[in-house]
C-alpha cells in the first residue's frame, strides 16, 4: 500500500490507524492510504507516466465519515463531474469519484473509501419480552405483519387494522384505535417490530398461526406504507374565516378539492405519502398507475400525479416521474453503485469484459432481464419484495432498480467464461454453506448434493 504524505499540521494529534483510503479504478496501482487526519497526497495522476505530483490536500470531518479536499494541482480536478479550481475545497464522502484532472481521459481515476472505525466494546444485549406485550388487540394473537398506528402508538396486525379501517372508511365515520379510542392519524409498517414478531415465533413454535390463518390475514392486508388518515386533524366549529394554512391541512392532495382525471377525494378517502418528496396523494385501489414500488412497498407519487398531468405546486410537491417506473423504461450507462456490493474493483473488472465483448452495460442489463422473465437462473435470493410478481413492465424505484440491477450482474459475473476474464480476476469461489470450489465456476456436480450457489469471494456476492 502507498501513504499519502501529511501535512504535519495535523499528524501528531492524528490516529496512526487508517481512516480513509484511495482506492485506484486501474488495479495495477495500489491504494494510497490516508493516516492523519490531514494529508497532503502525492501520487501518479496520470495512468501513462510514473511520476508522483502533489495534487490535492484532503482534510478529516468531524462526523468522521466525510472529508474536505483541496485543489493544490496546477489543473481542475473533477469530483462526481463536478469541476474543482485550483486552491477551491469541495466535500467528498464515501464513495466519491476523484480523477485529479479536467477530463476523464488519459487521467487516474480514484474512489474515495472511509474505512469502518473500530468498536471498542462489542457487547450482546438481550431482551426478555413477555409475549402478552406483542399481541394484536383485535384478533389477541401475536402480532403479523405488524403495524404501528399514531398519535397513540398502539400496533395491529395489518389485516386485522386494515378491515378495522376498511369498515370506518364504509361507515364514514372518524377511524378510532381499536384499543385507546383515540383518534388516528397515520398508520404505517413496523419494520422493526416485525422483527420481533418473527423472534417471538422461533423461540415459541405454539404461537405460530396456522397456514391458513396467514393466508386470511395477507389477503386483508391493505396497508403497504404510509397512510394519512383524514378527520383526526379537522374541528367541527370554526369561530373565524379558515388561513391558508387551514385550508393546506384540510386539503391534503389536489384531488380534494378539484376534479382530476375523472376522480376527486371524498371525506374518508385515506391519503399515501410520497417517499421522495412528501407530497400527498389518495390511495386508490384500482390507479390508472401504480402507486408503489412493488420492491419496497414504498409510496411515490411522480407516475401517479403525471398521468393526471398535474404540474404540481409550492402548495402540493410532485416529484419527478423518473422515480417510478418500469423496468424496461430505465437506461444507464454505467454499472450502478450497489453492483458486486460497492465494490468498485469488481465493477470495474465487470465493465472491462462488457467493453471486451464489444457490448454496452445496458445491452447486457436487457438480456438478463430477458433471462429473469424467462426464470433462467435463481431469483429466490433477491432482496427485493414480490420477487415472482417482478416482470420487465414492473414499477421499481431508483434505490430497487439498482438492487435488481446488482442481482443481475451477479449472475452475468459467474457466469463469464474464464477467457473473457482478467487474470487477476481468476481467483478461488467460495460457496455459500463454506465449501471451497477452487475453479472460475463452481462445480455442478458439488453445487447439486449440496443443494446451494457458489459465489465468487471477492465482493460479486449477491446482493
Amino acid at each position: 500500500m502507498e501513504r499519502g504524505e501529511s501535512s504535519g499540521s495535523n499528524a501528531a494529534a492524528a490516529d496512526d490507524d487508517v481512516w480513509a483510503k484511495l482506492v485506484p479504478l486501474d488495479s495495477s496501482y495500489s491504494d494510497i492510504e490516508l493516516r492523519s487526519n490531514e494529508v497532503t497526497i502525492c501520487s501518479e495522476t496520470k495512468s501513462s507516466l510514473n511520476d508522483k505530483h502533489e495534487w490535492c490536500k484532503i482534510t478529516r470531518e468531524k462526523d468522521h465519515i466525510s472529508a474536505v479536499m483541496k485543489n493544490n494541482s496546477c489543473n481542475s480536478i473533477l469530483v462526481d463531474g463536478a469541476v474543482v479550481l485550483k486552491d477551491d475545497e469541495i466535500i467528498i464522502s464515501c464513495g466519491s469519484e476523484i480523477i485529479p484532472g479536467p477530463e476523464a481521459d488519459g487521467f487516474m481515476r480514484y474512489m474515495f473509501k472511509v474505512m469502518p472505525t473500530k468498536q471498542i466494546c462489542k457487547k450482546q444485549i438481550k431482551i426478555t419480552l413477555d409475549p402478552e406485550h406483542a399481541k394484536c388487540s383485535i384478533c389477541l394473537n401475536v402480532w403479523h405483519d405488524v403495524v404501528t398506528i399514531a398519535p397513540c402508538l398502539h400496533n395491529f396486525c395489518n389485516g386485522c387494522f386494515s378491515e378495522w379501517l376498511k369498515r370506518c372508511q364504509e361507515k364514514r365515520s372518524t377511524v378510532l384505535c381499536p384499543q385507546c379510542r383515540a383518534v388516528v392519524q397515520f398508520v404505517g409498517r413496523n419494520h422493526f417490530l416485525h422483527n420481533i414478531e418473527e423472534d417471538i415465533q422461533k423461540s415459541d413454535p405454539s404461537l405460530r398461526r396456522s397456514d391458513e390463518e396467514i393466508e386470511t390475514l395477507d389477503r386483508c392486508s391493505s396497508i403497504k406504507s404510509c397512510l394519512v388518515i383524514p378527520g383526526g386533524r379537522k374541528s367541527r366549529k370554526r369561530a373565524r374565516a379558515q388561513n391558508n394554512d387551514e385550508n393546506e391541512r384540510d386539503f391534503p392532495c389536489p384531488q380534494c378539492g378539484t376534479e382530476y382525471g375523472g376522480f376527486q377525494c371524498s371525506g374518508s378517502t385515506v391519503h399515501l405519502q410520497c417517499g421522495a418528496c412528501g407530497g400527498m396523494m389518495p390511495d386508490r385501489s384500482n390507479p390508472i398507475v401504480p402507486q408503489h414500488c412493488i420492491g419496497c412497498d414504498r409510496a411515490f407519487c411522480g407516475a401517479y400525479w403525471n398521468s393526471l398531468q398535474f404540474p404540481g405546486s409550492e402548495a402540493y410537491p410532485v416529484c419527478s416521474r423518473e422515480t417510478l417506473k418500469p423496468i424496461v423504461e430505465y437506461s444507464v450507462t454505467r454499472l450502478p453503485l450497489a453492483v458486486h456490493e460497492k465494490n468498485r474493483h469488481e465493477q470495474d473488472i465487470t465493465e472491462k469484459c462488457i467493453s471486451k465483448m464489444g457490448r454496452s452495460v445496458q445491452d447486457v442489463i436487457s438480456e438478463w432481464i430477458t433471462k429473469w422473465s424467462n426464470r433462467e437462473f435463481d431469483r429466490t435470493r433477491i432482496r427485493l419484495n414480490h420477487s415472482d410478481m417482478i416482470t420487465p413492465d414492473t414499477h421499481l424505484c431508483r434505490d430497487c432498480y439498482d438492487k435488481f440491477v446488482s442481482y443481475l450482474m451477479y449472475w452475468f459475473r459467474v457466469s463469464l467464461p474464464k477467457s473473457l476474464m482478467p487474470k487477476e480476476a481468476v481467483e478461488r469461489v467460495d460457496c455459500w454453506y463454506g465449501f471451497s470450489c477452487r475453479t472460475q465456476h463452481h462445480n455442478e456436480e458439488h453445487a447439486r448434493k449440496r443443494n446451494h450457489v457458489c459465489r465468487p469471494i471477492r465482493g460479486a456476492g449477491v446482493p
